[in-house]
């Protein structure tokens, strides 16, 4: 098996590596008929391009995306579509000095041990460069959603300074580099990180991704689980260790009474949340609520710092990692985090619609807003 593939109806294949001509992937399972075209996926490209801020990599890489099958005309086919961005802007000769070395904190010694070989120039596939194409894979995963269903992501935390949840507006996501939802932490990260690239060191982080609109009944009680999906896929992207539903690791210092998410029948016959600590899933089924997930992303391995490490010879040597990186691997890690969280919930919509077409959806309003 080639591990390359997730989905199972919304099926998305990713190939190439960070230094070869270029990137691309295959997303099997669209409905015919959707409108795209790629200035659409262009759009959502541009949120992860590297080179587009000071706190991010400085590779200049203008993503240019092509589509090679599946659109006829400005609508999808039904057929695979296939997509392909080249690589432009690749310095090999910055990794020469790591070719017979393993760098800590990085993939390469466990990559070299399960195949035998490597492509050590910007981390070959391992490189965060494939995850690209999965925010390809997202604008397109949108387009089958539809305008229904609001996808947005947010950093929220930067090292060990968290934002002030209270400040939280969507609309300053767009007036800072960090997606952050607050100025003031926005401002205060960005006094840090400035500190943290001068030392050549790094930070971690937490993103935060919220789905509205979402309707009720995606998933399955027990293998098909939408949050483990949710999960395997914003788990399977680079640099993150972990990852929550709604309440997470804080649910386990609530009580019973705290945690549970009371309800009410309105006098329009809609059904009201007083809450949304399970993060808009139940049983691993969607309740119609806000999907509320985040995941913690490490500090980024590439650092200017002496580390020590083992060579391929057996032999122990000290290096340091040079080339162009992230000092904070979370800010471009926010639109990859959008992209996963849209494909798994298309492939839950339509795996949904394949087991339960006659499904009659009960009217669901969110949880109400913390007084």
């Amino acid at each position: 098996m080639s591990h390359n593939s997730f989905g199972h109806l919304f099926r998305v294949t990713t190939w190439g590596e960070s230094h070869g001509p270029a990137i691309g992937g295959v997303v099997d399972g669209c409905p015919p008929g959707i409108p795209l075209d790629e200035a659409w996926i262009q759009a959502f490209l541009d949120k992860r391009r590297p080179g587009s801020g000071k706190f991010v990599t400085q590779r200049q890489e203008p993503d240019q995306v092509r589509i090679l099958s599946g659109v006829f005309e400005g609508r999808t086919t039904g057929t695979p579509i296939a997509l392909m961005i080249e690589n432009q802007d690749q310095r090999s000769k910055d990794y020469g000095e790591i070719a017979e070395s393993f760098r800590p904190g990085h993939a390469d010694i466990a990559y070299e041990w399960k195949y035998g070989i490597r492509d050590y120039r910007g981390g070959g596939r391992a490189s965060a460069r494939e995850t690209a194409m999965r925010v390809a894979a997202g604008a397109i995963a949108r387009r089958v959603l539809g305008e229904g269903v609001v996808i947005r992501g947010a950093m929220v935390q930067m090292g060990p300074d968290r934002i002030d949840p209270a400040a939280w507006d969507w609309a300053e996501t767009h007036n800072n580099e960090f997606w952050c939802p607050d100025p003031a932490a926005a401002a205060r990260w960005a006094e840090q990180l400035a500190d943290i690239r001068k030392a050549g060191s790094s930070v971690g982080a937490v993103i935060e991704i919220q789905a509205d609109g979402v309707p009720p009944g995606l998933g399955a009680p027990i293998y098909g689980k939408l949050d483990a999906d949710l999960a395997a896929g914003l788990m399977s992207i680079n640099a993150v260790k972990g990852v929550e539903i709604g309440e997470g690791f804080a649910a386990a210092a609530l009580t019973g009474e705290e945690n549970a998410d009371e309800m009410r029948m309105r006098q329009d016959g809609q059904v009201e949340f007083l809450a949304n600590h399970a993060g808009g899933i139940l049983g691993g089924i969607s309740t119609g609520q806000t999907i509320v997930a985040r995941f913690a992303v490490k500090p980024t391995s590439s650092i200017l710092t002496l580390r020590q490490a083992v060579t391929r010879a057996g032999e122990n040597t000290e290096l340091r990692t040079k080339g162009r990186h992230d000092p904070c691997v979370g800010i471009r890690a926010v639109p990859v985090g959008e992209a996963m969280v849209a494909c798994i919930l298309v492939d839950h919509l339509l795996r949904h619609r394949a087991q339960c077409p006659d499904a009659v959806q009960a009217p669901i309003l969110p949880a109400r807003k913390p007084t």
